[in-house]
């Protein structure tokens, strides 16, 4: 059974002081790029994007991308209800897939490979819920099978999926991620990801 993908891109960048949707990385905008390894990893299964703050301004980013965008009216009151917004789409589909991966638009290093893997460990653990593990942390891109997708339902608005780490670690299964550690939250955090691009090991 495939496993479908939800892209979280609500936010309003309060902290960049510009969209970080729109921003540009390595020929695209990390949007673009986000959706791009969404839709690799999802292999036809479907792919919504939540989008919150912005809409309007962020559709031509997700033009000729075979992704539904959604609009969640009440983004601002945290990632819970974007999480809700996109998994109550997911389900009025009428697609079959049987576990959901919650990505975020601002974690440039994840890949498709990287979603697979996630996918894999939780066909070979039996685990529900698979996160991706950088220093102590657990968090997204997270995995999430059928059986737990009540949790999801039950999350408070203002909540994110790490709340479901913490309170159910014996769910979960992780995969080394250690650049996960890397967002865009700030102008500084950015300017960094454009001057590791120059190196030569961001170049293959």
């Amino acid at each position: 059974m495939p496993t479908a993908v939800i892209l979280l891109a609500a936010g309003s960048s309060s902290r960049l002081g510009k969209p970080k949707q729109l921003l540009q990385y390595q020929g695209q905008t990390l949007l673009r790029r986000a959706a791009e390894t969404a839709v690799a990893a999802a292999a036809g299964a479907p792919v919504v994007v939540v989008t919150g703050a912005l809409h309007e301004e962020l559709l031509p980013e997700l033009v000729g991308s075979p992704v539904l965008a959604v609009r969640c009216l009440n983004w601002a009151q945290g990632m819970g209800a974007s999480l809700k917004t996109g998994l109550f789409a997911l389900e009025s589909a009428c697609t079959t897939w049987a576990s959901v991966i919650v990505m975020l638009c601002d974690q440039p290093y994840v890949t498709p490979v990287l979603l697979d893997q996630l996918e894999a460990s939780y066909i070979r653990t039996g685990q529900p819920i698979v996160a991706a593990e950088y220093g102590a942390v657990r968090g997204v891109p997270v995995l999430f099978g059928a059986e737990v997708l009540p949790l999801l339902h039950e999350l408070p608005n203002e909540a994110g999926a790490a709340q479901l780490l913490r309170q159910h670690p014996q769910l979960v299964a992780t995969v080394p991620f250690p650049e996960g550690a890397i967002d865009v939250d700030t102008p500084e955090q950015y300017a960094e990801l454009l001057r590791s691009e120059a190196l030569p090991i961001n170049r293959q």
